[in-house]
């Protein structure tokens, strides 16, 4: 059984989640094998609000370069939570705009 802060990693902070904000989504790293429905009962339990909808991406590795050294960046998935209109935001993210 994973915890519910196992679930959520981090928060994504990019010029496009940024945007997102105004339409009530926000963006999080999530653990690899975590499913929609624990992303939304791990968001409406840490945070306190009302998830409407959880959109997952599987960000897949890229290839990277420093000085001579090739390398991959890791694999991760994304997740865009959405809230519902009558749920208050997330305060970390209201410092952002």
């Amino acid at each position: 059984m994973k915890s519910i802060y196992d679930i959520i990693i981090k928060p994504v902070i990019t010029e496009a989640s940024i945007a997102n904000i105004a339409e009530r989504k926000y963006t999080f790293c999530v653990a690899t094998d975590a499913n929609k429905i624990e992303i939304k009962n791990a968001a409406e339990q840490i945070f306190g609000v009302k998830v409407e909808k959880v959109t997952t991406i599987n960000m897949k590795s890229k290839p990277k370069r420093v000085g001579y050294n090739y390398g991959y960046t890791s694999e991760w998935k994304k997740a865009i939570v959405k809230i519902t209109a009558d749920s208050k935001t997330i305060e970390f993210f209201d410092s952002l705009m």
